[in-house]
């Protein structure tokens, strides 16, 4: 069967929990983890500003997906420079942006969830923003050798930091929906075991999530850090793993000697709104799919 672009992935996306052993590239005292940034410069000015704040030995990551919206030469180069300032490692956007892959669309690996005119409108976004980035004179050859993965440690632990899930750049094992089911949270307790990993910190799926397994292990996902992540709740979250816990923090759990929480990025959502319509007015694919949501979150309730 001829794949779809936007719901089928690269061979090249691939990899194994084996790839997280080894040595740690990082080791701090706080991590934070940031990942669906989107584009959102009114967010990526929260993030940076709260993590500016934290003190003691510290490292931010972007965790791909950091470009989405920037879809015009000047943005881009603003937070593709931004952004590569810290580490980061590339998202299926970064990678179809620096080298596209023959019928990948947007690279996003849809699920059957997710409906049709999504799929068409992300393949179109991604077009659009693949020829600003051409335009921006940035080199994307950096993007291109961006890793999939990155091993950190904090507090003595091991916290594997992924774009999709501990099999894919864009895998949807990590969302939700899936680590709802028992089938999916018993593969992520055996990836976590496998990997020798007390933490997977993940996005790409754009909804938060927080599932906590037996021997203090987790699955964390931020969602978005540039789009509200909660029904009515307009701010942006990012993952802090850290020796001592978050004390703004809207849920979290301890993992062994690390404290994992989720963070909000309170950034201007009225500036935001305004920004994005100037780039994706009514009637634009951006639009059409994600401007409900930046106005008013999605449907999602943060619990009690």
């Amino acid at each position: 069967m001829h794949p779809t672009p936007g719901r089928s992935c690269p061979l090249s996306y691939r990899y194994g929990p084996e790839v997280f052993s080894g040595a740690p590239q990082l080791a701090v005292d706080t991590l934070w983890v940031a990942g669906g940034l989107y584009g959102n410069r009114c967010a990526l000015q929260a993030l940076l500003e709260a993590f500016d704040a934290e003190p003691g030995s510290k490292a931010l990551v972007f965790n791909g997906d950091f470009h989405w919206f920037d879809a015009e030469p000047g943005e881009f180069r603003f937070i593709d420079d931004s952004v590569l300032r810290h580490r980061a490692i590339r998202g299926n956007v970064e990678t179809e942006i620096a080298a596209p892959a023959d019928d990948a669309g947007c690279g996003c690996g849809y699920p059957d969830w997710i409906g049709d005119e999504t799929v068409e409108h992300s393949n179109r976004i991604l077009a659009r923003l693949r020829a600003a980035a051409l335009a921006s004179g940035r080199d994307l050859g950096t993007l291109a050798r961006l890793p999939m993965r990155l091993i950190a440690e904090i507090a003595g632990e091991r916290i594997g930091i992924v774009h999709g899930d501990a099999q894919s750049l864009a895998g949807w094992n990590f969302s939700r929906e899936v680590l709802a089911t028992p089938a999916g949270a018993a593969a992520a307790e055996r990836q976590l075991v496998g990997a020798g990993a007390r933490v997977f910190a993940c996005s790409h799926t754009c909804l938060p999530v927080l599932k906590q397994f037996p021997g203090g292990r987790a699955v964390i996902n931020n969602g978005a850090a540039g789009m509200p992540n909660f029904k009515g709740e307009c701010y942006g979250i990012a993952t802090r793993v850290s020796t001592t816990q978050a004390r703004d923090r809207l849920y979290g759990t301890r993992c062994g000697a690390a404290y994992v929480d989720a963070v909000a990025l309170r950034y201007d959502p009225a500036a935001w709104e305004r920004h994005f319509l100037e780039i994706w007015p009514a009637g634009s694919d951006a639009h059409r799919s994600y401007f409900e949501r930046i106005c008013g979150g999605p449907n999602l309730k943060l619990a009690a």
